[in-house]
């Protein structure tokens, strides 16, 4: 068995590249080793900022033969007077058999011809030098550039390729690059070391590439990484602000990682701590040092309290030119930090409400005005939304004056410059100002989430204005006729309307999305004429999309799929969906407790057998109780009467406003299946579909009653057993 390892090499690899390259190849490699019989021990890729390598272990040295048997023609085709035929002699080529080598088998549809083919297996190094082209060309990514006269694409130009099987060197060239590269033996350690280094064997590459300043293992690079960081901060007393995307990022920016520390001065405290760590991590790559167990405000304007005057920062340099390139760092994070210092004093020169007024100036989307005009529909809907929640008076003040500020930041000079700061900017310049905390806190919070496992908003005030920012957004960019397609969402509408159920159960607050739905797509119609929206139209539209955001959301968190199905899954139930969408994922969250705990299928027989013969009746879904719709003086057997019993003991639970209405409908369901079983099947069991009109339908009634009533927790019958 052999190992076999193929280098890419080439100019410095985005960082993201470097990192979304190796699933790919991972699969490329695993799928076409599969369909080309070359077995294998393990596949293992990693990579470094100047090459891409794979490396797989425990192949074969050559293909085994392939036997396969065709069938070719009919005999009465075949043969004429004992002598192949041209289509004989076709199918003996095709197949690369003698004619006399063809046999005649019996099948189920006659005699037909066939072969025994056999293809020789190739040699390793034969289908491996085929590939490994196929495999480069396949891999994607963003901004792919040409070289040179070539027609070769890649993140960046190919410079270099070590392909060996063992020891033996397999012959690839990439053909469409300028120059045409070869495979060699030869490859590139560290870039600041300028001898190549010659690779004589597969195993030898790995410590060969280290001897020359590479670690080449992106894992053990990363291991490398975190130590020295968590080491360092340790000296320090502190905490590494070390997220990680930034983590990914460094490893993937260095082939051998050396951990410097650096300075500033400590007048720069007076920054907020946002603003130092963001000008630190996301444009200089460093790693803040924030004091051991510190409280940050999200409001205060100076970070003297929470952010240590040092950095660290993971460097490609050699060691012995450590201090040099840290003082460079220093110079360059000095002269970023005085470019955000002017920023600060410029915004704070200038009053918040008079930022607002200059939001005039700038436009939202064509046709939605300007970034004022949106903030005034925020403002309206946070209204509408203080109206249906029963929030204090306070919380309503705090609410309404963020709504009123909370995009005057936008316009500052500081989020014109680092606009991942927006709102938390504008909460502090707020707070500064002398408004209330709320305002400041429910500005900054009115952003949340801002994706996927972000964190919520944590004020009432900043989640009601949150929900107004979510709510204008969709209903501006579906009345302007905008709709999210496929991968494409230019505004982030699904963001945005996760976001708003989010918050919402977060918060556990009962609002009736479908009443707000209808009431502001009315107002917007009216707002913005010359898109002639259609307001009720517009509300279905609206209502669909966020009742497709709840089952995506449920599902997303682990909820079963047949069971958010039954709670939400049709566009006939978004109006009870959305006129409470805590109480549906409820709904779903006891389904999937019945489930676990071996009580739902109770339920569920009980329910489906009634449904079934419930449907042929007319009786309508909305019927919950017995009374008006069942006649016991009809009654023949003592199972309906029976049957009854549950019905009526039910009719409560499916009425209630109280917190365990569900469980206990549940439990009722559950224990009515004796008697249902009775009904069909014991001594006293009847035949619903009686001959007499009368008694058949109130059977029937009862039946669907009882199939009305489960509902009110979900549709049963798309729930799997």
């Amino acid at each position: 068995m052999s190992t076999f390892l193929l280098e890419i090499g080439t100019e410095e690899l985005p960082a993201d590249f470097a990192r979304l390259a190796l699933p790919q190849l991972e699969q490329l490699v695993g799928r076409d080793l599969a369909t080309l019989r070359l077995s294998h021990a393990g596949i293992y890729c990693t990579s470094t900022p100047r090459r891409l390598v794979v490396r797989v272990t425990g192949l074969p040295h050559r293909q085994p033969d392939l036997e396969e048997e065709r069938k070719g023609p009919p005999q009465a085709q075949a043969l004429k007077d004992g002598e192949p035929t041209a289509a004989a002699l076709g199918f003996a080529k095709r197949c690369g058999v003698a004619p006399e080598a063809l046999e005649i088998r019996d099948t189920p549809k006659g005699p037909f011809l066939f072969a025994s083919c056999l293809e020789p297996g190739q040699s390793t190094t034969d289908v491996l030098a085929t590939q490994v082209p196929l495999w480069i060309e396949a891999l994607q990514g963003r901004r792919f550039m040409r070289w040179g006269e070539g027609e070769s694409r890649f993140s960046r130009p190919v410079r270099w390729l070590v392909a060996l099987l063992d020891a033996e060197l397999v012959p690839v060239s990439l053909m469409g690059s300028d120059p045409v590269v070869t495979a060699g033996r030869e490859s590139r350690g560290h870039r600041l070391h300028q001898a190549s280094v010659t690779i004589p064997s597969a195993e030898a590459h790995t410590d060969l590439l280290a001897a020359a300043g590479v670690e080449v293992d992106r894992d053990r690079r990363g291991a490398l990484i975190r130590s020295a960081v968590e080491a360092a901060a340790s000296t320090h007393n502190a905490d590494a602000d070390l997220p990680e995307t930034l983590f990914q990022e460094l490893i993937d920016l260095v082939e051998s990682p050396t951990l410097l520390e650096g300075h500033f001065d400590e007048h720069y405290l007076g920054l907020p701590a946002e603003v130092l760590s963001t000008v630190m991590r996301s444009h200089q790559r460093y790693v803040p040092l924030y004091a051991k167990g510190h409280n940050l405000d999200p409001l205060a304007l100076d970070a003297r309290a929470s952010l240590l005057p040092r950095f660290l920062c993971v460097s490609n340099a050699l060691p012995e030119a450590a201090a040099s390139v840290a003082r460079g760092n220093e110079r360059v994070l000095k002269a970023r930090l005085a470019d955000a210092e002017f920023f600060v004093r410029a915004d704070r020169n200038v009053a918040s409400i008079d930022r607002r007024s200059q939001l005039e100036r700038v436009t939202f989307a064509e046709g939605l005005g300007s970034l004022l005009a949106r903030t005034e529909r925020l403002e309206w809907c946070t209204e509408v939304l203080l109206e249906q929640l029963e929030l204090s008076s306070s919380c309503g003040s705090h609410a309404r004056r963020a709504a009123h500020l909370c995009k005057h930041d936008l316009v500052s000079q500081m989020v014109g410059e680092f606009p991942e700061l927006q709102g938390a900017m504008g909460g502090k310049y707020l707070v500064a100002e002398g408004e209330p905390y709320q305002v400041g806190l429910a500005v900054l919070e009115h952003y949340l989430p801002r994706g996927a496992g972000d964190a919520l908003p944590s004020s009432d005030a900043g989640a009601v204005v949150a929900l107004a920012e979510r709510l204008e957004l969709l209903l501006s960019i579906y009345a302007k006729g905008e709709r999210p397609t496929g991968s494409s969402d230019p505004y982030a509408l699904r963001r945005a309307g996760q976001g708003l159920l989010q918050i919402l159960w977060m918060k556990g607050w009962r609002l009736d999305l479908l009443a707000l739905l209808q009431r502001s797509c009315q107002h917007f119609a009216e707002l913005l004429p010359h898109f002639n929206v259609d307001a009720e139209g517009l509300t279905t539209e609206l209502a669909d999309f966020l009742r497709q955001r709840l089952v995506s959301l449920l599902e997303e968190g682990g909820m079963d799929i047949d069971l958010v199905q039954a709670v939400a899954g049709q566009t006939g139930d978004q109006g009870r969906v959305l006129s409470d969408p805590e109480d549906a994922r409820q709904r779903v969250a006891l389904l999937m407790e019945l489930r676990s705990s071996g009580q739902l299928a109770a339920v569920q027989a009980v329910v489906t057998r009634a449904a079934r013969l419930a449907n042929q009746a007319d009786l309508p879904s909305s019927v919950l109780s017995a009374a008006a719709v069942v006649d016991p003086g009809l009654f023949e057997k003592s199972s309906e009467a029976a049957m009854l019993g549950v019905l009526n003991k039910l009719e409560p639970f499916t009425t209630s406003s109280a917190n365990d209405r569900y469980r206990n409908l549940a439990s009722g369901l559950s224990a009515g299946a004796p008697a249902l079983a009775a009904f069909f099947d014991g001594e006293q069991s009847v035949m619903v579909m009686a001959e007499d009109g009368a008694v058949r339908k109130n059977r029937l009634h009862l039946l669907g009653v009882l199939r009305n009533q489960a509902a009110v927790l979900a549709d049963f019958s798309r729930i799997m057993g």
